[in-house]
């Protein structure tokens, strides 16, 4: 299992950081973030206690610890407890601990919060913010038992605090409800999951414009209904996939924008009419500011579905590099030959060496889309504010990203360690007439109708079919049967070396413009 995910960066790790800096700008390292990211995606929490190993992968079920059930911290009005499946339906911390850093990271600001505003005292905080330190190198270092009767990440973190430091812990729920808790931890979460993804899909553009740079001058087929088309540079076609994860950032970056409001304080769905600063806690997690609707900020999941909605088409972007790359690796195309150290062979022929990365990377957008299609009719019939529903919108999310960067990884894995076939595609390049449409400019230059155009040069395409062979065989008489517009320059319009050298629109695929487009690229990734 790849080792990724997203530490904070907008925010102090320590309640020092916290209490010597109240502004907006905090940032982490990138060992920090690496730190994070091993915990999450690969490394099991381990107790060192007598009790099992508990996992914080969102994607296993931990053996919690079995210890003897406790009133709950919400009890007061119950005169019984749950029943053991209640419990196990209803438990949500064998994935939700995932968020444990970012719960930490709202209660520093929170109780920094309630102590500059008098509703805690300053020995409170300090209290506080030592504990929570404490909790955090817990759980870091596999110490920290996770327990189901405590339900979730929320309650396992303040419920330890409390047994930790003992009356200060119970103040630190003053003015914060779990619904405004949850969607400000997740909120941070989702802010530094999009600053991964971002960088991965820059890394895949750098394989891919690299690969660009190795192949100058080879053409290819281009292809339209998946029928030879007209000719195109190699590098113009791998930056076409540039351009497409290039809009792919981009969406993400504009999520991560709208996403960037502070949902802390907005309690259960009314606020509070104690006197908190809003614009305090927003400031110290980094948010642009608070949400200006408390009903709004408990129950919206627009950054989430914003989310998957742009990892799902990240994910159908690297399908169709997934697909066409399995293609042209295949005996039929043979465009492309993997390294072994990205292929894979066969249990039964001996012969077979399979691109199967990508085709995983095209099999595994289906989980991506998937896990939107789940948050779109999980969020559907919800009125507001908060429901439990909402529970279960974590799990998808955390297959999304974690999927997503693992196909933006192996997708640039594989550009790295793949060969174009120069002679094979050479050899390739005379069937299909790419060059036809050049054909039909040519006539154009002469002043005919593009219409009539069109229609003298398929007649010209269907002589070469009756003689089997190019546009570039045919002698100036028998084009002259065609039509008496024909005369000796219309060589320099057949054959695709001369059909690349033609196009000369923005955007094209001749050789100025793809070179003007190659060092665009150079230049925007830090590639001299």
């Amino acid at each position: 299992m790849e080792s990724m995910l997203f530490a904070s960066s907008h925010s102090p790790s320590s309640s020092s950081a916290l209490l010597s800096a109240q502004n907006p700008s905090f940032s982490s390292t990138a060992s920090h973030r690496n730190q994070i990211l091993s915990l999450f995606f690969r490394c099991p929490l381990t107790s060192r206690s007598k009790r099992h190993p508990v996992s914080c992968c969102a994607s296993q079920q931990p053996n919690m610890a079995a210890s003897a059930k406790e009133a709950k911290l919400w009890g007061g009005r119950f005169e019984e407890g749950v029943t053991d499946a209640v419990e196990r339906f209803t438990e949500s911390i064998s994935f939700d601990k995932a968020l444990y850093k970012h719960d930490i990271m709202g209660s520093r600001a929170h109780a920094s919060m309630l102590a500059k505003q008098g509703l805690i005292s300053f020995s409170d905080r300090d209290a506080i913010l030592e504990g929570l330190d404490h909790i955090e190198k817990q759980i870091e270092k596999g110490e920290f038992v996770w327990r189901t009767d405590r339900e979730d990440v929320h309650m396992n973190i303040e419920a330890a605090l409390t047994d930790l430091i003992g009356e200060p812990a119970k103040k630190l729920h003053t003015a914060r409800s779990r619904n405004d808790q949850v969607s400000t931890d997740f909120r941070l979460w989702c802010r530094d999951a999009i600053d991964t993804i971002v960088a991965r899909i820059k890394h895949l553009q750098v394989a891919l414009v690299s690969l660009a740079k190795k192949n100058s001058g080879v053409i290819v087929p281009g292809y339209t209904h998946l029928q030879r088309a007209q000719p195109v540079l190699l590098q113009h076609h791998l930056l076409a996939y540039v351009e497409q994860l290039e809009r792919d950032a981009g969406r993400l970056l504009d999520c991560r924008v709208r996403q960037n409001f502070c949902p802390l304080g907005a309690c259960a769905l009314a606020g509070t009419g104690l006197p908190i600063d809003r614009f305090m806690t927003s400031d110290a997690l980094g948010f642009t500011a608070p949400m200006r609707n408390s009903m709004d900020a408990v129950s919206d999941r627009d950054f989430v579905l914003e989310l998957l909605s742009a990892n799902s088409i990240t994910a159908m972007h690297l399908s169709r590099l997934g697909e066409e790359w399995v293609l042209w690796a295949s005996e039929e195309f043979g465009f492309i030959t993997p390294s072994d150290s990205v292929s894979t062979g066969s249990s039964i022929m001996p012969q077979k060496k399979n691109p199967d990365p990508m085709e995983l990377v095209r099999g595994k957008s289906a989980r991506v889309i998937g896990d939107l299609v789940t948050l779109l009719v999980l969020c559907k019939g919800l009125p507001l504010a908060y429901n439990r529903d909402l529970q279960e919108d974590k799990e998808p999310v955390f297959d999304s990203v974690k999927t997503i960067i693992g196909m933006l990884e192996v997708s640039a894995e594989f550009a790295q360690n793949i060969t174009y076939n120069r002679d094979r595609i050479q050899k390739a390049l005379p069937a299909g007439h790419l060059d036809a449409t050049t054909l039909a400019d040519y006539l154009v230059h002469k002043g005919i109708p593009f219409r009539t155009s069109h229609d003298i040069v398929g007649r010209a395409v269907a002589l070469c079919v009756y003689k089997n062979c190019q546009l570039q065989d045919l002698s100036l008489d028998e084009l002259r049967s065609i039509n008496a517009v024909f005369d000796d320059g219309v060589y320099d319009y057949v054959g695709v070396e001369n059909s690349i050298k033609k196009f000369s629109s923005y955007g094209s695929t001749g050789s100025e413009c793809v070179a003007a487009q190659l060092d665009f690229w150079i230049s925007k990734l830090n590639l001299q």
